[in-house]
Order: C-alpha cells, then structure tokens, then sequence
C-alpha cells in the first residue's frame, strides 16, 4: 500500500475534486444522478436528503445520526464533515444552545461546507480545517462524536479513536458507520489509488477494526450491519457498513 503521507494526498486529491464538482465517487455512496437515491438506501429521509441538498454529496454507507440521540444543548463533532450534511442535521437536533463542530482535511470541502451554512443560515455551525488523526478540538469538550464512511481513509485508525477518547466529555459517546471488510483483499485492492478513496483500499477486518477501537481505551457495541451494501455499491466485494456505539 502507499506511505500514510501518500494516501492521505491521494484521499485529498480524490474529495476535493468532488467538492469542486469536477469529479463523483461511486463507491462511498455516488455522486450527482444517484446521490439522493444512495442517500436513501442508507438511511436518510426525504426531509433529511432535501435539508441543505448543496451539501449532500452521496458520500455516505449508513446515517451516524439514526444510531442515537442527539440533544438539545449537546457539542457535536462530526470526523470528516465534507461539505456538511450530516452537521446541519445535526444542528437541528442540538438546537441553538448547542453546537456542532465539522473537522475535514479537505480546503475546498472545508470552502463548501461554510458556503453552506453561510446560505441556510446555520449559526451554531463551525467547520475546521484538520486531520481526524491530530483533531483541533479541546480534551473532554464533545457530547457526541458522528462519523459517516470516513475512519476508513485514515492511515492510522488507532490514532483516530485515541483522538475520540481524547475529546469526548467522560460519558461521550461516538456514532459511528464505516466500511469493514469480510476478508482479505488482494494487493492489487489495496494499492488501488480509486478504491483507496473509495472506502476498500484502507478498509480493515470487521475484528481488526474492533480491536483497534478497545486498544484505544473505548467500548464498542455494534448496532447494525449492512451487507446488502455490497452488491449495492460495491460490486459484490466481501464488506459491509458496520454501525456502531462507541463509549469512552
């Protein structure tokens, strides 16, 4: 597989293309056409899809924000927030005495997402430009981390949960869905620029992600997964989305 300083680039490259409409992924979910359909098969609603649409790229595999209760006055962190859908949803259920803070290593995502907000109106919205793996956010500061198909991009997932346990408040909790693998992928899976930035390439074994996630200090409880996502979007590949509970 390529270096860690040389997937993340080619992870960047990959988004911020999308971000400036010149480019549409058909793996973690799918650009343009089909978005609003992908959308839907992995949990969203009209209402939800139809919120903030500028922000809907169809880059999901599952709704971080079904798994759990967000409430009113809640922080909320959202690990890889594009151009901020799963945030403003988030807002809304936070309210204005909350807040919901963004963190994506993309700029022209980062661009995007406050453009968005700025249009809708959204006051209790902040994005920030940072990596998932060193996050620009206060130790014990965040009521509920959300993730939507991006801890897989990141070359150092250990790094990311011991990130989460870092910032999430003693009872935070952290909603996750992400892409896991059934079994071994064959290396030319693995070095494939496209399918690195398409949630395959970095994706780790169910058990191994898991694993990761209780040596970073934190408890897992798997709510849900999505096998049917496979033949969906993946062209059969042995993956699913894994929905989880994760507490500090």
């Amino acid at each position: 597989m390529p270096n860690k300083k040389d997937t993340k680039q080619i992870v960047k490259n990959f988004y911020g293309a999308i971000a400036k409409g010149s480019s549409c992924s058909c793996n973690c979910g799918c650009g343009n056409n089909m978005k609003e359909e992908i959308s839907k098969q992995i949990g969203y609603s009209s209402e939800e899809i139809n919120a903030v649409p500028e922000a809907n790229l169809g880059l999901g595999c599952g709704n971080p924000l079904a798994l759990g209760q967000i409430k009113s006055g809640d922080v909320i962190l959202d690990l890889g927030s594009g151009a901020g859908f799963d945030c403003f949803l988030a807002a809304k259920k936070t309210g204005e005495s909350g807040k919901v803070i963004g963190v994506d290593m993309t700029e022209s995502m980062i661009i995007k997402a406050k453009s968005n907000a700025e249009k809708y109106g959204y006051k209790n919205v902040e994005f920030r430009l940072g990596d998932i793996e060193n996050l620009p956010i206060n130790d014990n500061s965040v009521d509920v981390i959300i993730s939507n198909c991006v801890i897989n991009l990141a070359p150092d997932k250990l790094a990311v949960f011991k990130e989460a346990k870092r910032v999430l408040k003693p009872e935070g909790k952290m909603y996750v869905s992400d892409i896991v693998l059934l079994k071994e992928l064959p290396a030319e899976i693995k070095n494939n620029e496209e399918l690195i930035a398409g949630c395959v390439g970095g994706a780790l074994l169910k058990d191994e992600y898991l694993e990761i996630i209780k040596d970073a200090g934190l408890q897992a409880e798997v709510l849900g997964e999505d096998k049917d996502i496979s033949k969906k979007q993946y062209n059969g590949m042995p993956l699913e989305s894994l929905k989880l509970v994760v507490r500090k």
